[in-house]
């Protein structure tokens, strides 16, 4: 997924450029120490309090110079509106969010306010048109059946959360001036992984499979998360 966001943000913005960032929903800041490594002034938000513990740690735990460029916002992602203005960053992250959310379009919208002209909305989401993969590969078919008519699933936290069909958020995209530009999958083959699994010792040609797979008709439509990128017009 890295590597896809790096795609599209050398595809948006000129070399060297430093963006404004904001990511919604960052967890312990994986993302959001990455970019500011990069160079990038990076605004990262989170509610929960033992992620935002951690983020804060690990920035915490980096030289000067990064500390710097990155702001950390302990507030629910809906709330975008009360601590931003309209149009203050370049790019906007919210991966792993809108399956915890009932209502995503609101959230979405108010993302995609945060966009200047131009700028690139990035999503990671649960694949709503292909739930049936992971109990289906898995023997389950009782689980794989009645997956082919609901976007509900329980996640591997042991969480009642959702999915997003594809054709539905682009078509909130399109609706929110910051209509679908490129889409990628993520967890082609590796989804039914064990948590518990260890790196293979092969790891680079295993990401080298899913990174192609990620962006190849037929396999990216059946991953196990939708990687979408919009733009705002």
């Amino acid at each position: 997924m890295a590597r896809q966001l790096d795609e599209q943000i050398a595809g948006r913005f000129p070399v060297g450029r430093r963006l404004r960032v904001l990511d919604v929903g960052m967890g312990q800041g994986t993302q959001a120490l990455r970019l500011a490594r990069l160079g990038h002034q990076v605004t990262g938000v989170e509610q929960d309090d033992t992620m935002i513990a951690a983020a804060r740690e690990a920035l915490a735990g980096e030289p000067e110079g990064i500390r710097e460029r990155v702001r950390l916002v302990q507030s629910d992602g809906r709330d975008t509106g009360v601590h931003f203005l309209p149009g203050s960053f370049d790019v906007v992250l919210c991966h792993g969010v809108l399956m915890y959310v009932e209502e995503p379009d609101p959230l979405v919208a108010g993302l995609a306010r945060m966009l200047a002209p131009g700028g690139l909305l990035s999503l990671l989401v649960r694949n709503g048109d292909a739930l049936a993969m992971r109990p289906g590969l898995s023997g389950d078919w009782a689980g794989a059946l009645a997956a082919f008519d609901t976007t509900a699933y329980r996640n591997r936290l042991g969480l009642d959360v959702r999915a997003d069909r594809l054709s539905a958020l682009t078509a909130t995209l399109a609706g929110i001036a910051a209509p679908l530009h490129a889409w990628y999958g993520v967890r082609v083959f590796t989804d039914t992984a064990a948590d518990d699994a260890g790196l293979p010792d092969d790891l680079e040609t295993l990401l080298a499979v899913e990174e192609r797979a990620g962006r190849t008709d037929p396999y990216r439509g059946v991953a196990a998360l939708l990687h979408l990128c919009g733009v705002r017009g």
